[in-house]
Parts: C-alpha cells; structure tokens; sequence
C-alpha cells in the first residue's frame, strides 16, 4: 500500500540542514552561520520562517547571536566554560581560559568491564569508543576524553566512528539520528593510578594519580546511550568541603 511521506516544515529543513552542516565539521565553532536575508534569498522563503530555524538551532544551543554582528557557531562545550571551573559534586577542576582540542582515535573495541556495565551490554561486548585529548592554551594536555556508546548505535549515527563530529554535538546528534530522547545523566568521581596510555597522553610520571569523571547518559526508556570518561590530571583538582562540628 502507498505510503504518505509527511514533508518537515520549512524551517525545519533549513535547522536540519545547518545541524548536519555542525555535525561533519563544515561548520566549526566561532564560524558566521547565514544570515536571516541570505536565507530568505537562498531557500526562497519569508523572513518569519528563516528567523524560526535560526531560533530552533539557538535554543538547541547549536548557534548564539552576537549584536551588530551575525549568527556563529557556538564554541565547544567541554568540561570548562570561559575559563571557570567544572564542579563535579564538590570537586573544582581548574583550566586555562583557551582549550583546543585534538581528534584521537574512533573505533570499536570489546568493552572493557566497566563501560558494558555503565551502557547495560553483556560481557565482553563491542562497543563504539571515541577519544579527544584537550590541551590548554599553552598546549599543556588539560583532559584526555572517551566516550563510548552501544554498537548498534552506529547504523543509525555512522559519525560517530569518524573524526569530523565535533565534540560538543556528539548528544544532539545521537538524539537527531537515533529519534531517542535523553533525559539524564549519572555522574561517578574516582581517583585512581594513571594508566600506561594516559601518562603518555598526559604527559605524566609513573606513577601519577589522576580524577576520572563517568557521566553516563540515559534516554527517556531508561536506555544507557553514552558513557563519557574524562581523566585530568594531577594539580587541576581538588576537593574543598567546609562543614559544621556538632557542639
């Protein structure tokens, strides 16, 4: 029986189109996204509709207006905003106020215990790892990243297993393609001995004792869709607690 293809609206293909765009890197934070006039001309369409997708991309947090000026690309949401501390709990994770950030690895591998525990996979299952080491303005590593996610997302996300996805659309894009909705996240701090890769990664003596932080990200059916791993180094954490004594 012939089916009823339903067409998205207009400024939604225009969103959608400057989305991908994001995803593969064509587009790169602090890059000018079109201007509302370029869209009207280019996609031939009114004025309302081209200020609704360049709405829709801003409240994703994919673009940000600047006055006087234009529509860009936001910058990189890591672990760190403009150079202000990351909180995990009660930990600060101090930065330089400039990251860069540099493409590792995107492969698959048999997980390793923890990770197929955390994405809810039998043993020994593959699973899909990405890795990104950010360094500090002065190019001193500040962070080494892995994220990892189910094998069978890749059919449906085939970016993730290439180096052009920009690091801070990787959730976006993972609910773009997969149609699942993430709706929390869980976050687990340990300390623990560098391992062999992350003292290269790092620059780090053997033995160095490193934070990780496990942020594991859930959808709306309870589902583990990703697993970020971060490991900083020692001397950009602590943890400062001040509390009462009982009298």
């Amino acid at each position: 029986m012939p089916k009823i293809h339903k067409v998205p609206p207009k400024y939604q293909q225009i969103a959608d189109h400057i989305r991908d765009q994001i995803f593969n890197g064509e587009l790169k934070p602090g890059d000018e996204v079109w201007s509302e006039r370029t869209l009207v001309t280019e996609w031939e369409v009114a004025r309302p509709t081209a200020s609704k997708a360049l709405a829709t991309l801003r409240t994703e947090g994919f673009v940000e207006s600047r006055q006087g000026s234009g529509t860009y690309v936001s910058g990189y949401q890591l672990s760190s905003a403009g150079g202000r501390p990351m909180r995990v709990g009660s930990i600060d994770v101090a930065y330089a106020s400039n990251l860069s950030i540099e493409f590792l690895l995107a492969d698959t591998v048999t997980g390793p215990a923890h990770v197929v525990q955390e994405l809810g996979q039998p043993e020994d299952a593959t699973v899909i790892r990405r890795r990104i080491l950010v360094n500090n303005e002065d190019t001193s590593p500040a962070e080494v990243l892995t994220s990892w996610f189910p094998f069978d997302l890749a059919d449906k996300a085939p970016l993730l297993l290439k180096p052009e996805l920009a690091p801070n659309t990787v959730r976006a894009y993972l609910s773009s393609k997969t149609g699942r909705k993430i709706t929390r996240g869980r976050d687990k701090v340990i300390a623990r001995l560098a391992t062999e890769a992350e003292q290269e990664q790092l620059g780090l003596d053997n033995p160095s004792a490193v934070l990780v932080h496990r942020l594991t990200v859930f959808d709306s059916e309870g589902d583990a869709i990703l697993l970020n791993e971060a490991v900083y180094p020692p001397n950009s954490w602590k943890l400062e607690q001040e509390y009462p004594f009982p009298s």
